[in-house]
């Protein structure tokens, strides 16, 4: 199973088996580096879980578990101890066809930055990827009096907004000037990875203003803003209109009959969950041979109002139990369910019967203008304020949420939705429970985050597994016991 991971040469290491059994513990008992190492050395019934180890099997240091977690995350299979949970569920039976989502803010492991750490730390880490020669050359162009060794920020008076725009319009003049010099160049991957990090923080963070262009701070937040150069992955997301976070989003497939977790992704935290939504379900996506019973092929998926912004994959008769939120105008307004959408005629038609043409946008969706209609237009105080009249806007999934809304409406559909979906939170609330769980990331970077993730879903599916009464058989496969 770990093979792959280690050379066929070379001093001996700790067998992969043991530590992958540490790794899982670690993650089911929430334990740091040092406290797992140190429960398996004192502990019978870690050594026993190990394969019945013998009360004086010698331990090992911490840092072996640093070391196997990122040895996986860099192979082709990083989580490969999470998907052996899920095939002897699948062995047992115990995964049917349906799927329940749900997401959890992971919050980063570094600290957030401001504009002026942003640059700074940027133009830093493009002088520590150069080489001796090229650094010296990329330092003859700082005009500033900024050695950049340190990360500790200048000393200005921070309460004088002249010495606070000099500041930001000088480490920006460096900022622009070190890439500009390797423009047109042959890099190395490292330096160029580098020195794309300046251009980014500096698009997204500053703005021409005042007198001769000084570029000053952008009072704005930018779509995909970089928050840290040390993780240049993360980004700000937000749970809840009212609740933000800085890091990334964790993503579970959950079977709700048998609660095994069947698949796990990481996001970055400003992703909406309908993006993922298409890799959770990914093992019922494969339909069964055309001849199986339709019981069989069918299959359901169900998500909150989150994952409803966008369909879901269609393939293997999947039918999608996503709950879409209902339309809604302010001041209780005709809202868009009012209006009579026809995507096949191209037009949208108003509760007073008026009809104009959908027209597309760049973005793939598209806007119904009633303009000069609403003028005259009886209605018109119950439908808009706006002097241009009312717009509906069309989204690029618009049947697909039209058939949701409808769906969220029907008491049977309503009933099944909220017997079923709620599971799921039990499981999250089961993975990161610990302290040391999935809540804070350990680690930086998307891929070695997702490879983390879905340790504890593994630690979390072997307990279910072990509660389930799951054996192995003669055969060496899997099934449920019976008393």
């Amino acid at each position: 199973m770990f093979a792959d991971l280690f050379a066929e040469d070379g001093r001996r290491s700790v067998p992969p088996m043991i530590v992958a059994v540490v790794m899982v513990l670690q993650r089911l008992e929430g334990l740091s580096n040092r406290e797992a190492v140190e429960r398996f050395a004192f502990d019978v019934r870690w050594k026993y879980a190990a394969g019945g180890l013998d009360l004086d099997h010698p331990g090992f240091v911490h840092t072996v578990l640093v070391d196997m977690r990122a040895r996986p995350a860099a192979s082709e299979r990083p989580n490969r101890i999470f998907e052996r949970t899920v095939q002897v569920a699948a062995q047992a039976g115990l995964a049917g066809r349906r799927r329940v989502l749900d997401s959890t803010p992971i919050y980063d492991a570094v600290a957030t930055q401001d504009t002026v750490t942003l640059i700074r730390s940027a133009v830093r880490g493009l002088l520590r990827a150069a080489d001796h020669v090229l650094r010296a050359e990329l330092r003859a162009m700082i005009s500033s009096a900024d050695a950049y060794t340190d990360m500790a920020k200048p000393v200005i008076d921070w309460t004088d907004a002249a010495e606070r725009e000099a500041l930001v319009d000088s480490r920006a003049g460096d900022g622009y000037a070190l890439p500009a010099v390797l423009d047109g160049r042959t890099l190395e991957q490292e330096v160029a990875q580098a020195a794309r990090l300046p251009a980014t923080v500096l698009g997204q963070d500053l703005e021409a203003g005042g007198e001769g262009g000084v570029l000053r701070i952008a009072r704005k937040v930018a779509k995909d803003r970089v928050i840290s150069t040390v993780d240049p992955e993360a980004r700000h997301g937000h749970k809840s209109v009212s609740r933000s976070f800085d890091g990334y989003k964790g993503h579970i497939a959950d079977d709700p009959d048998s609660e095994i977790i069947t698949a796990t992704v990481v996001s970055a935290g400003n992703v909406g969950d309908a993006g993922p939504a298409a890799e959770l379900p990914a093992d019922i996506l494969s339909a069964p041979a055309e001849t199986a019973p339709a019981e069989i092929r069918r299959a359901e998926v169900y998500g909150d109002a989150a994952y409803g912004t966008g369909p879901l994959p269609a393939e293997g008769d999947i039918i999608s139990m996503v709950k879409v939120q209902p339309a809604n105008a302010p001041g209780g307004r005709f809202s868009k369910d009012v209006f009579t959408i026809d995507l096949d005629a191209g037009q949208v038609t108003c509760p007073n019967r008026v009809s104009v043409e959908i027209r597309p946008q760049s973005d793939g969706g598209a806007v119904a203008r009633f303009g000069a209609a609403c003028v005259a237009c009886p209605l018109a105080a119950r439908c808009t304020t706006a002097r241009d009249g009312r717009v509906i806007t069309i989204s690029p999934h618009e049947g697909h949420l039209a058939r949701g809304r409808a769906d969220s409406r029907d008491p049977d559909w309503l009933a099944d939705y909220r017997a079923t979906r709620p599971k799921v939170e039990r499981k999250l609330a089961h993975m990161l429970r610990r302290r040391h769980g999935g809540r804070r990331a350990r680690m930086r970077g998307r891929a070695k985050i997702d490879a983390d993730f879905s340790l504890p879903a593994a630690a979390v599916n072997l307990a279910r597994l072990g509660v389930l009464g799951v054996a192995s058989t003669i055969h060496g496969s899997w099934t449920v016991a019976t008393v």
